[in-house]
């Protein structure tokens, strides 16, 4: 005591207590499977449709004996065999083939879904985060900085500003719904390109049927004769296709001319969903990049106020 004051007493460096605990952060195995998991929702129907999917989201993929992707921040490809039951190439051939069915990690979404939590006050997200990037200059901003790309978080300040989107919730659940349209609209888009592929089909058929039916009736009037088979195999065997595809008809077969016509309509619809599906792609792509980079740099910022309050309480004991 001075002067009735507590004085703290000077220690030297070797006698103050050491940093033993530190804020947990998220690897880069951990971010892949989140990635995978909203690349997931979409259901992509194999391994390279999945690749695509996590390419769009800023992932590179590197193809040999196993597959090995990298994402930003990263400075090496991990294989995806690293990351887990559930998350390896070969369980999610399983799924692709309907062996089995994608259960995303609960690890993951036991966690908190993001580091940026809503105050009860409202806060605006957009100004929250430009005060934070005006005052914070210094060698731990340039290291994130280096990491990641500063034109790019540049890029995601004006989307949010351009979409006036100032909260964190509403930021994730536009992601979310844009990720959801992309895949609703991905799954029409097959349907219509399975069905044009069906009309062709159909079309080929009914075309077959009508040049060698007329053969296939002389191959049956032959007893069903191998030697005549052998002299007309093509035609009887185009025949007999066209046979077995009617079989699965039900009701009558359709004419050609109905065919052109429905083939055309399915054709127009594809090609104005196919600009919907565009968009819906972008709108995604957007979205999820803009929350990507947000989650990235509020997590850079929490870390950092964390490593402050710890160096102060360090300081005073």
């Amino acid at each position: 005591m001075e002067n009735g004051i507590s004085v703290i007493a000077p220690r030297k460096p070797s006698e103050r207590s050491k940093r033993t605990e530190y804020p947990q952060r998220k690897s880069f195995r951990e971010e892949i499977r989140e990635s995978i998991d909203i690349c997931m929702e979409q259901k992509p129907k194999d391994m390279d449709e999945l690749i695509k999917l996590l390419s769009e989201m800023g992932y590179e993929c590197k193809h040999g004996k196993y597959i090995s992707l990298k994402g930003r921040g990263q400075e090496k490809f991990l294989r995806m065999r690293s990351l887990g039951a559930g998350y390896r190439e070969s369980d999610l051939e399983k799924v692709f083939t309907g062996e089995s069915t994608f259960t995303p990690d609960p690890k993951q979404h036991n966690k908190k879904k993001s580091v940026y939590e809503k105050p009860e006050q409202k806060v605006d997200m957009l100004l929250d985060i430009q005060a934070m990037i005006a005052k914070g200059k210094g060698p731990g901003y340039e290291r994130w900085a280096k990491v990641h790309n500063i034109k790019q978080m540049a890029q995601t300040l004006l989307f949010l500003e351009e979409h006036d989107l100032r909260d964190y919730e509403e930021l994730a659940q536009k992601a979310k719904t844009a990720s959801d349209r992309f895949g609703e609209i991905t799954e029409k888009q097959k349907a219509l390109e399975a069905r044009l592929v069906e009309i062709a089909a159909l079309k080929k058929h009914i075309i077959n049927y009508s040049k060698t039916k007329d053969v296939y009736a002389d191959y049956r009037k032959s007893g069903y004769s191998k030697k005549f088979f052998e002299e007309h195999r093509e035609a009887v065997t185009l025949c007999k296709a066209a046979k077995d595809a009617f079989s699965q008809i039900e009701g009558k077969i359709p004419k050609i001319k109905d065919l052109n016509l429905e083939y055309n309509q399915v054709l127009q619809e594809k090609k104005k969903t196919y600009a919907e599906y565009r968009q819906a792609k972008q709108d995604m792509k957007d979205y999820q990049t803009a929350k990507y980079n947000i989650d990235l740099f509020l997590k850079f910022e929490e870390q950092k106020q964390q490593d402050e309050k710890q160096k102060k309480t360090e300081q005073i004991r």
